[in-house]
């Protein structure tokens, strides 16, 4: 016997898959913005590295010489790769609207998105509470 979804059922499940695919967005893009650890290399670093490079392999023995060729590798592929950052400024929005439904429905505390990295700010616009939402 096959049963038929209600259509409000129906309504439900698509506003539960909008929600999922807002927060996932938001969180990725979250992610994708992480500062990493690390000192900031700038073009003008890692051209300065390239040459050093250079000056190294030339009494490098074959081991290092190998070693000293795929970093020359690593950071013209690094010269070459766009700089990209996510504007998460849409994402923010669309989890501003769905975060305190998501929340709820998920039982998912403001703790928690805090500690994946979600600024308290955006937290506060999502109507989400650190008593619960």
């Amino acid at each position: 016997m096959v049963r038929q979804m209600s259509d409000e059922h129906k309504a439900a499940n698509a506003r539960a898959r909008a929600e999922n695919k807002a927060v996932g967005a938001y969180l990725e893009g979250l992610e994708s913005n992480r500062a990493r650890p690390g000192r900031r290399r700038t073009a003008e670093s890692i051209q300065k590295r390239i040459e050093a490079i250079g000056e190294a392999l030339e009494s490098a023995t074959p081991i290092r010489r190998v070693q000293l060729v795929q970093e020359r590798i690593d950071l013209e592929r690094a010269l070459s790769a766009p700089t990209e950052t996510t504007d998460i400024s849409e994402l923010e929005n669309a989890f501003v609207e769905v975060g305190v439904s998501y929340s709820g429905r998920k039982g998912i505390t403001y703790s928690a998105w805090r500690e994946v990295g979600v600024p308290a700010a955006i937290l506060k616009r999502a109507g989400i509470s650190r008593g619960g939402t």
